[in-house]
């Protein structure tokens, strides 16, 4: 390999860098990429599912809890704090950084525990798995992101484990500024299942089909 494609590992050293960090990081968020990409396709096939089994004549669309307002405003704190923690990071604020990141990570966890009280909220309402398809496609699409969020908190958790054991600056920054991009994922994921589950009807899926 020509040595002029990358810097020796003692000039890499010499700036306090992992000699090994900066082949490893672009293939980390190229994968995150990936990942996110592919995840992405999956919801969308899921909500296009959704709205042709809207056409069914056994729909019957659910009346959505409001805890889900409170899982949308969890989920829109937590990003911002894992975007907060990252730029904390990036200007070497370690304190605040940690700080917000571990906020971060505490909504994502009230994110899921909110989660877990709309379906208890449900099922003491009767609205099971297996009441009609409407319900079964709420239990499925919330069941998936709360998957996605619960790997996210596995990453967090790297993360914040090596913040406390005062990891390489440069791999803490890369590590928070990967999980403040999941976050911000997760969100994005989330604001187009709840405009889903909530905004869209049949009679609205055939108004802008144009089959109404």
């Amino acid at each position: 390999m020509n040595s002029t494609t990358l810097p020796r590992p003692s000039a890499i050293q010499a700036r306090g860098l992992d000699p090994h960090l900066d082949i490893a990081s672009p293939a980390a968020g190229i994968g995150l990429w990936v990942f996110m990409g592919t995840a992405g396709t999956l919801f969308l096939l899921f909500i296009a599912a959704y709205l042709m089994r809207m056409e069914g004549d056994d729909w019957s669309s659910l009346a959505m809890p409001w805890q889900l307002w409170l899982s949308t405003a969890l989920l829109a704190a937590g990003s911002a704090a894992m975007q907060w923690s990252s730029g904390s990071a990036r200007r070497g604020r370690w304190r605040e950084a940690r700080g917000q990141l571990w906020a971060g990570g505490a909504c994502a966890w009230a994110f899921l525990g909110v989660q877990l009280w709309t379906w208890q909220v449900l099922s003491a309402g009767h609205v099971v798995l297996s009441s009609n398809p409407a319900a079964s496609f709420f239990y499925l699409l919330t069941a998936l992101h709360g998957l996605h969020v619960a790997g996210g908190l596995i990453a967090w958790s790297v993360t914040a484990t090596g913040l406390r054991r005062q990891a390489a600056p440069v791999r803490a920054q890369q590590r928070i500024r990967l999980c403040a991009r999941y976050w911000h994922f997760l969100l994005l994921l989330w604001m187009a299942l709840f405009a889903t589950l909530t905004g869209l009807t049949p009679q609205v899926v055939r108004f802008i089909c144009g089959t109404a």
